[in-house]
C-alpha cells in the first residue's frame, strides 16, 4: 500500500513500512538536520517533500492523490480547549490537527500513529479522549496498544502507544493485540545502582545495572548517559548513592540499553568523565581513573573491572533498530550531536515492522 510519512524525522516509520512491502509517496519534516539524514538514507527522488506541515494548504493536500496509509509520530501538545468534546474543532492549534486535516481530505484506509505512553493519561485522559472522538468524527474506528521496544529484538526499554485508525466502510484488518517476537529481554527490568553526583541527585550521574534493562533515551538537558565496560586495570568498586533522574547514567555493555534520548549536543551525549577536585584536574578518560576517598564527586565512574565510555551515535541508532548502512549515510551529513538527537526522537524500526506487516 502507498503511505505518506508525516513528522518523518529520520525515517523510522519509513524503514519499517518499506520492510513490510509498503511504498512511500512523500514525507514531511520541519527539522532541516533530520531532513538531511532522511534524504541521505532514503531514495526520495520524485517524491512529495514537505517541510512545515502547518503551511501546507488544503488545495495542495487534495492534489496528492491516492494514499492508503498516513503515518506519523506526532508531538503531544496540550490541547488549548480540550474537554469541550467538540471533536475536530478541539484539536485546532495542535499538530495532531494536521494529521486529522490530512486524513479528512485524503481519506486513507489506515492511520498509523505513535506517541509517548503518557498521552493516554495526559490531562486526566481528556487529550486522548479528544483524539479518539476526533478520529471517530472523521469516520475512523480506532484501536491502540502500548508496546515496548525490548519485546521486539531491541535491547531498549521504550514504551510507546501505537494508534491504528480504520476507515469505516473499507476492508481493513485488526492489528492489535500484538505481542513481541523476542523473549530474551522481556523478563528483564531497569535496575538502578546509584548516582555518582556529589549530592546523590541530578540527571548527570545515574548508574544502572547491566544485567537489566536501561531506561529510555529521551530529550534532556543533562550531561548524558554513560556505559560501563569491562577493564582489566581497575579492581575496586566505589559506593554510589541512589537517585531517580535519568540522564548521565552509567551502563554495562552486556545489558539492555536505556531508552534513547534526543540529546541537544554540547557534551550532552554519554561520556567517561571525572570531575575535578583538589589535585585531581578532572576530564574525560578512555579508562576510568582510580577511585579516591577525597571527594564523592571525583569518582564519577565505576570500577571493579569496569570503565566508563560514551555511547556512540552508531550504538544509539542501533538501539532504535537502524541498520549500520543507514547510520553511515546520515553520519556523512550531520554532526554527532544531531545524530544523538535524531536517534532519541525516532521510533523503533523493529516495532514499526511488526505493525506494518499486519496492515
Amino acid at each position: 500500500m502507498k503511505f505518506l510519512d508525516l513528522f518523518a524525522g529520520i525515517g523510522g516509520f519509513r524503514l519499517g513500512m518499506e520492510s513490510a512491502g509498503h511504498e512511500c509517496i512523500g514525507f514531511c519534516e520541519i527539522d532541516k538536520f533530520a531532513r538531511a539524514s532522511y534524504k541521505a538514507i532514503h531514495n526520495t527522488k520524485g517524491e512529495i517533500e514537505l517541510h512545515d506541515i502547518t503551511a501546507v494548504s488544503d488545495e495542495f493536500i487534495q492534489g496528492i492523490g491516492r494514499v492508503d496509509i498516513i503515518c506519523g509520530g506526532f508531538p503531544c501538545q496540550a490541547f488549548s480547549i480540550a474537554g469541550n468534546r467538540r471533536g475536530f474543532e478541539d484539536t485546532r492549534g495542535t499538530l495532531f490537527f494536521e494529521i486529522a486535516r490530512f486524513a479528512s481530505i485524503l481519506r486513507p484506509k489506515y492511520l498509523f500513529l505513535e506517541n509517548v505512553k503518557g498521552l493516554l493519561n495526559h490531562e486526566n485522559g481528556i487529550t486522548f479522549e479528544t483524539i479518539i472522538s476526533t478520529l471517530d468524527e472523521l469516520g475512523y474506528n480506532v484501536e491502540w496498544q502500548v508496546l515496548n521496544s525490548k519485546d521486539f529484538g531491541v535491547p531498549q526499554n521504550r514504551e510507546r502507544v501505537f494508534i491504528i485508525g480504520h476507515l469505516r466502510g473499507e476492508c481493513t484488518r485488526r492489528v492489535f493485540p500484538l505481542s513481541g517476537e523476542s523473549q530474551s529481554t522481556s523478563s528483564q527490568s531497569v535496575v538502578k545502582i546509584g548516582n555518582v553526583n556529589p549530592s546523590g541527585n541530578g540527571m548527570n550521574g545515574e548508574v544502572y545495572q547491566a544485567d537489566g534493562l536501561a531506561p529510555t533515551l529521551t530529550t534532556n538537558k543533562g550531561e548524558g548517559q554513560k556505559i560501563a565496560i569491562k577493564s582489566n586495570t581497575i579492581k575496586q568498586f566505589g559506593v554510589l548513592q541512589p537517585n531517580f533522574n535519568q540522564c548521565g547514567v552509567v551502563y554495562e555493555t552486556d545489558g539492555i540499553a536505556p531508552t534513547i534520548r534526543a540529546y541537544q549536543g554540547g557534551g550532552l551525549e554519554p561520556k567517561i568523565i571525572q570531575r575535578g577536585h583538589g589535585y585531581n584536574q578532572g576530564g574525560e578518560h578512555d579508562i576510568a581513573p582510580t577511585l579516591t576517598s577525597n571527594s564523592y564527586h571525583e569518582n564519577n565512574h565505576l570500577s571493579d573491572g569496569f570503565r566508563i565510555r560514551k555511547l556512540t551515535p552508531r550504538e544509539c541508532w542501533r538501539l532504535q533498530g537502524f541498520p549500520d548502512w543507514a547510520f553511515d549515510k546520515a553520519q556523512k551529513v550531520n554532526s554527532n550531536s544531531q545524530l544523538y538527537k535524531q536517534a532519541g526522537n525516532s521510533v523503533t524500526v523493529n516495532v514499526i515492522v511488526a505493525i506494518a506487516e499486519r496492515l
